[in-house]
Parts: C-alpha cells; sequence; structure tokens
C-alpha cells in the first residue's frame, strides 16, 4: 500500500525534473551569454590591463641586475607572452636560455629548450623545434624535468598534426600523452585535463565529461586552464551535434580566455561555427573576425589555418546578409523617398490652408476691430441721444415750473396793477411799472434755476473744469452762488449752444463782453487753448438717470 502511494509521488517529480531542467539550462545559456556579451565589449579595456603589467614586468627585468631574479623575471614574462604574443614570448624565452647558460643551469638550459620547441611548434618553425627536441638527452634530464620533456613532444606532434593533417602525428601525440600521465600525480589539474583529452580522443565521452564537469565545478576564473577545460566540454557537444549545448561551453571558454587575455585560443572559431549554425550571421562574424585578429596578432600559425577554413564561409554568409540589408534598405529609401514626396506635397497644401485661414482670421479680426468701434460710435451716440433726451426732460419739466410760476406772477400784478387803477392811485400805477426791480429779480431767479438744474444734471461739473485750469487759476465760488459768469458760459457750451451770440442772448450780456470771457478763462487752461473748449463738451459726469 506504502508502495501504490509512493509511485504517484515518483512520476511527478520525475515529470518536475523533465520540465524545469531544461528551464534552468535556458537561464544559464542566456546569463552566460549576457556575461559574455559584456566581457567582449571590454576585451580591449582587459588588454590594457595586462599589457600596463607587461610594461612594470618589462622594466623590473631590464633593471634588475642578480641573475636567480633576472632569471625569475624572464621566466614571469615567458608564461605571460606564451598565449599572449609568441615571438615576445620567444625573445624572452632566450634571454632564459642565455641566462642559464651565463650560470651553467643545465636544468634552466633544458626547461628553456622546451619552452622554444613548444612556442617554435605553435608558429610553423617545426624543423627548429624538432631539432631543439632531439638534441636534448632523456636520460640526461633530472626527473623534475622528465614531464616538461612528453609535454614538449606532445604538443609538437599536435601541432604538426594540425597542420599538416597527418593522422600518424595526432597517434604519436597520444604515446606522448600516455607516458606523460604516467609520469604525474593522478590528483594534479594537469594529470586530470590531459586524461580527459585522452578519453575525447578515444571517444570515451561519458568519462571525459565526467572528470571535465567535475574540473568546471573546482576552478573558476582564476584558473587559466577553466578555458580549456570548458572547451574540451564544448567540443563533445559539438561532435554530438547539440549545439546549444556546445554553445554554453564554448562562450564559458571564451569568457575565460578573454579574462586572461588568451589570444591562443579556440573558443572564439568555435562560438562563431555554433553561431553560424544557428543562423546568427552577425555573431558568428564578429567572433571569427576576434579570433582571426587573436591568433594573427598572437601570431599561432595552426590557428591561422583553422581560422582561414571557416572565415570565407563566414564571411560569405556576413557579406550576403549585408547585400540583402543593403537591398532592404534602397527598397526602404525609395519608400522613404515617395512618402517623403507625399508630405512635402501634404505640408505644401496645409500651408497654402493655413495661410487661407490666417487671411480669413485677418479679414475676420478686422471686420471684428470694425464691428468693435462702430459698436462703439453706436453707444457714443446712444449715450449722446440718452443725455440729450435727458436734458429735454429735465428743462422741459423745468420750463413747465417756471412757466406756471411766470403766470402766477403776471396774474398777481395784474391784480396788484387792477387794484391800484380801482383806487385811482395812478402814481403807483407809473412807478411799478417803470422800476426795474422786477426784472432783476426774474433774472437772478432764471440764472438759479438755470444753475440748479445744470448742476443737478452735472454735479461734476464745476470740479471737471477746475481740473482743465492751472491749480493757482482754478474758480472758488462764493458761499451760496452755485455757478459764476465764466462757469455758466461755458456750461452753456458744455449743453452744446457754442455759439457766443445765442450765449449772450440768454445771458443778456453783450457779445464783447462774452468774448472776453472765453479769451480770459482759456488763457488760465493748463493744457491746450485748441482742445479746451472740445474738452469742456466732455466733462461733468451726468447723473445717472
Amino acid at each position: 500500500m506504502v508502495y501504490l502511494c509512493a509511485m504517484p509521488f515518483r512520476y511527478n517529480l520525475v515529470y518536475f525534473l523533465i520540465l524545469f531542467i531544461p528551464c534552468i539550462s535556458r537561464a544559464q545559456a542566456d546569463s552566460t551569454a549576457q556575461v559574455l556579451e559584456e566581457v567582449f565589449h571590454a576585451k580591449d579595456k582587459i588588454e590594457q590591463q595586462k599589457i600596463e603589467r607587461l610594461v612594470v614586468l618589462k622594466r623590473r627585468f631590464a633593471q634588475e641586475r642578480m641573475p636567480t631574479r633576472k632569471l625569475d623575471l624572464a621566466k614571469e614574462l615567458i608564461l605571460a607572452y606564451r598565449k599572449y604574443q609568441v615571438d615576445s614570448a620567444i625573445h624572452y624565452t632566450q634571454l632564459y636560455r642565455q641566462l642559464g647558460e651565463q650560470l651553467t643551469d643545465s636544468l634552466v638550459v633544458n626547461q628553456a629548450n622546451f619552452y622554444l620547441a613548444s612556442l617554435y611548434s605553435s608558429t610553423g618553425k617545426f624543423i627548429e623545434a624538432e631539432n631543439l627536441l632531439r638534441g636534448i638527452k632523456r636520460s640526461a634530464l633530472p626527473n623534475d624535468l622528465v614531464p616538461a620533456y612528453f609535454e614538449a613532444y606532445t604538443a609538437f606532434s599536435s601541432h604538426y598534426g594540425q597542420s599538416s593533417n597527418n593522422e600518424q602525428y595526432f597517434k604519436l601525440s597520444e604515446r606522448y600523452r600516455d607516458s606523460l600521465l604516467n609520469l604525474l600525480p593522478d590528483t594534479s589539474l594537469q594529470y586530470r585535463i590531459a586524461l580527459a583529452t585522452k578519453y575525447l580522443y578515444h571517444n570515451r565521452e561519458t568519462e571525459a565529461e565526467q572528470i571535465l564537469r567535475s574540473l568546471l565545478l573546482k576552478t573558476d576564473d582564476r584558473y587559466t586552464e577553466r578555458g580549456l577545460i570548458a572547451y574540451l566540454l564544448g567540443l563533445m557537444y559539438k561532435n554530438k551535434n547539440d549545439i546549444d549545448q556546445a554553445t554554453y561551453y564554448f562562450s564559458l571558454s571564451a569568457i575565460s580566455d578573454i579574462r586572461h587575455v588568451v589570444k591562443d585560443n579556440a573558443s572564439l572559431q568555435s562560438l562563431a561555427q555554433c553561431y553560424n549554425s544557428h543562423g546568427d550571421i552577425d555573431k558568428a562574424y564578429q567572433f571569427i573576425q576576434a579570433a582571426v585578429n587573436d591568433a594573427a596578432f598572437c601570431n599561432i600559425r595552426y590557428r591561422s589555418l583553422e581560422n582561414s577554413s571557416f572565415y570565407g564561409i563566414i564571411n560569405t554568409s556576413f557579406q550576403e546578409k549585408e547585400l540583402a540589408q543593403k537591398r532592404a534598405l534602397r527598397q526602404n529609401l525609395i519608400v522613404i523617398s515617395l512618402l517623403s514626396m507625399f508630405l512635402v506635397l501634404a505640408l505644401f497644401f496645409l500651408y497654402t490652408q493655413i495661410k487661407k485661414l490666417r487671411r480669413a482670421r485677418i479679414e475676420l479680426h478686422q471686420a471684428n476691430a470694425e464691428l468693435k468701434k462702430l459698436n462703439t460710435q453706436l453707444l457714443l451716440s446712444n449715450t449722446n441721444l440718452s443725455e440729450s433726451n435727458h436734458i429735454k426732460e429735465e428743462y422741459i419739466a423745468q420750463f413747465f415750473d417756471i412757466c406756471s410760476s411766470y403766470i402766477d406772477k403776471i396774474d398777481e400784478q395784474r391784480k396788484l396793477l387792477l387794484k391800484r387803477f380801482a383806487q385811482k392811485q395812478y402814481d403807483d400805477i407809473n412807478k411799478i411799472l417803470k422800476s426795474q426791480d422786477v426784472v432783476k429779480n426774474e433774472l437772478e431767479e432764471l440764472y438759479r434755476n438755470f444753475d440748479i438744474i445744470f448742476l443737478n444734471l452735472y454735479p461734476s461739473f464745476i470740479e471737471d473744469f477746475n481740473q482743465l485750469l492751472r491749480s493757482e487759476e482754478r474758480i472758488n465760488l462764493k458761499d451760496g452762488e452755485l455757478l459764476n459768469t465764466e462757469l455758466r458760459i461755458f456750461a452753456l457750451i458744455r449743453l452744446g449752444i457754442t455759439d457766443s451770440t445765442k450765449i449772450a442772448t440768454f445771458l443778456r450780456y453783450s457779445l464783447r463782453t462774452v468774448y472776453n470771457y472765453r479769451v480770459k478763462v482759456r488763457g488760465k487752461v493748463a493744457g491746450s487753448k485748441d482742445e479746451f473748449e472740445a474738452k469742456i463738451r466732455d466733462i461733468g459726469e451726468i447723473r445717472s438717470f
């Protein structure tokens, strides 16, 4: 019963792992691709840092006077240059051997010869490399140098086999590797990498993968060998035609090679092939170009031969893609040009419409301004008309009051004369008729009534009138006085009576008196004398009606 219950759980776990593991692999691949892109773009900066370290190391080597310390510095330079620039590595290896010869140190001389043999074979100088190796007697070597002897022969055979594509030298390289494995400690990193390489050569991929995965977990980017470990894993998956996994491991290898500035690398070329298989021509061209440049800079002959065989294929694909892109670009330019022409025509049409609209707006604005002006004039006319109507109404009402009052006074005068006549008081009648008091009183009453009516219509007239005069010439009225003669003359002008003859008749003055008053007041004006009477006609706020 317990077994039956455990079965669904086990199947679910297996199903979960089947679904989840590919997701993890895809996430790892994406993350690695991103890191590779960042490191690749920082390639020049990383190399510059290495160059600066080499400059310091070379300066120390040139300044060092102690032979033993100079030997150590020369070895550091050899190791720094051997995967970066072979010609410089050869130069410092030769100096290293000369120092050994000066110190009669056969160990240093033999070690330098092993270094030189490997470097010569990597540059295609196989005769020189072979002469060096044959000049070394294995029996005379100390035990510490025997592994280096087999390592040099392994490298020589491998390089020559790659350059000549001679299977016999690959087999010879395997025999030297077997001899090397017999001498190396089985726990050393060099031993395990050599063993995994041997397994790969003999198609024992499961055992090789187990070793390489273990080494990859135990190493990080501090180890220069990490690039080779990842490359061998990528090569194994490439042989299985698993391009995704091959790309992932080649990417790890390239990251390590770039960080350690290893120009003698196979990772970039292999990455280019993988991306070319995926159809990503841009990246394929980018990596193969970098691989070609690295091989040329490092002067590794067999790398240049390998790269040249793939460069043509990838470059052709890249050129075809560029031609396709240019054709597409040309077509897009034609379409854009046509669209631009339509856009220019549309803009021209829009511009003409905007000009018409602007012209219509200007005309409308002018019409509105003219209409506003007419409205203002109409409002002014209406105001003047209303004012005139109000003045007429005011004066008609006062006229009827005065006429009624005059009728009453005439009637009283008639009754008084009739009474005097009845009493035969002819002298009194004659006296009344000859008296000017009545006329004088009536004139005063007339002026007073005019003043009252006018100030009732224009209560601010006196104040506004004084504002037009200089401050020292302003009019001050006596107590009880509403208007004086000067103000009364200009009050009539305010009402529209500008003719001096009419003003003289109304006020019962001579024409010269009116003229003199008008001239006298104009001489007191603060502003323009010519505009004075025009301003008089506009002053005085009419009482609200």
